[in-house]
């Protein structure tokens, strides 16, 4: 009887957590396919997130480990923000005229975990100079190329694996499992870290990232495209010309492009220097880090589930509006404020729940504002606008922060996000 209890327990686990996987039992009234498909995309994005989060918590410290500037990591943000720029619209037309969304979308995200690789190997092989920090910086350059040339694809194929009806709850659901994995990996990084030592600790994290990503990619594999091997406008020509003449009937997706504009220059003005600011004036290591980043992710994951009910009911602007206002005081608290580690983790706690609810209700906009026969080139050209205005602003920080130092750059960016913010509440509706 205790055997049999145990199994009817297991089997029903399974089918609640199961549902779990489609964002709740919403998805219920979906062919068995679609659900599968929302089944391997969480995995999928449970793994990438674990993967995601080495790099983007990491990378910046090892530069510095190998002795980058402050002026290096500043531009790196910038030229990979403009070379993402460069290869969005060729990657748009690439999906237009092939139609082969996924294999798109799992070439490029392969040549990204590749260049994780390299990063991790390569110093067993060449030693550490000079020449070893120009190599990494350009091995990060192409791992963004890779993931921005993936981008349309993966924006178009995302759009029809998950109904509208239903997206608020299961990117809620998706993203909440996703900053579960960011929490753990971080934590489990960065003390590994900080007991390995410097470099073979951040070495041994690559290979773990890599590693991650793989098992993404082989979930993402096994998921069904709606439209496999259809080009997703029929009958269209493709260019250049063609693509901005499309853009004329779409007043409302000019506007919103116009308000990221100005709001991802401001943000990216202070965005590369914050894991600078605690490495080199505040002296954190790598674990505190981990913590503070957690301390960001922890709130981020507990108000997406939330966040996505409120966004299916009272409408994503409405929400967006909110948390518009409250970002930029991220910033500033952090150039005025902070100098201790307590109060690391309470800013970021505040910047966690803000922008987790923000990115959710602002990526269910962007799906709404593209059209749906052209969702490619379309998100392509929003995205070559965000970076080009990221581009923009590290530029701008990477230039003045030798001036008027962190608090400086900290402090103009937080004007400029309540500039976007305006810009948000006139123009977007």
């Amino acid at each position: 009887m205790g055997r049999m209890k145990i199994k009817f327990q297991w089997v029903r686990f399974r089918r609640h957590f199961r549902r779990f996987t489609w964002g709740g039992p919403w998805a219920s009234s979906l062919s068995s396919e679609k659900r599968q498909n929302l089944t391997l995309f969480f995995y999928d994005g449970l793994f990438a997130a674990a993967s995601d989060k080495i790099i983007l918590t990491y990378l910046t410290i090892y530069l510095i480990f190998l002795g980058a500037t402050r002026s290096q990591i500043g531009f790196l943000s910038s030229l990979s923000n403009f070379a993402a720029a460069l290869i969005l619209l060729p990657a748009a037309l690439l999906v237009e005229r092939s139609g082969e969304r996924k294999k798109i979308t799992l070439g490029a995200a392969g040549g990204s975990r590749l260049g994780i690789l390299l990063m991790a190997f390569l110093p067993f092989f060449i030693g550490y100079s000079d020449a070893l920090i120009w190599i990494i910086w350009g091995l990060a350059l192409l791992r963004e190329i890779f993931n921005n040339l993936g981008f349309p694809a993966w924006m178009s194929l995302t759009a029809d694996l998950v109904p509208i009806e239903g997206r608020g709850r299961y990117f809620g659901t998706r993203n909440f499992i996703m900053g579960i994995a960011g929490i753990v990996i971080v934590l489990v990084i960065g003390e590994m870290i900080t007991q390995i030592g410097d470099p073979l600790g951040y070495q041994l994290a690559f290979i773990l990232a890599a590693s991650f990503g793989i098992i993404s990619l082989t979930y993402f594999r096994r998921i069904r495209d709606p439209q496999k091997n259809e080009r997703v406008i029929n009958g269209s020509r493709y260019g250049l010309k063609e693509i901005l003449i499309s853009l004329k009937g779409q007043p409302e997706f000019i506007l919103f492009s116009v308000f990221t504009a100005v709001w991802n220059l401001s943000l990216n003005i202070a965005g590369p220097f914050f894991n600078v600011f605690m490495v080199d004036t505040l002296n954190f290591t790598a674990a505190m880090i981990g913590i503070v980043t957690v301390s960001h992710t922890i709130t981020n994951l507990l108000v997406q589930r939330r966040i996505g009910e409120l966004s299916d009911r009272w409408g994503n602007r409405n929400v967006a509006i909110i948390f518009l206002f409250l970002i930029p005081l991220i910033p500033m608290v952090w150039g005025l404020w902070v100098r201790q580690l307590w109060q690391a983790l309470l800013i970021e706690a505040f910047s966690g729940l803000c922008w987790g609810a923000y990115n959710l209700v602002s990526f269910n906009m962007l799906l709404m504002k593209t059209p749906e026969n052209q969702r490619a080139r379309f998100s392509a050209f929003y995205q070559i606008v965000a970076t080009l205005s990221l581009a923009g602003g590290a530029a701008i920080g990477a230039g003045i922060i030798p001036l008027i130092n962190f608090q400086g750059v900290a402090l103009l960016s937080a004007g400029g996000r309540w500039l976007g913010a305006i810009l948000f509440l006139a123009m977007v509706h």
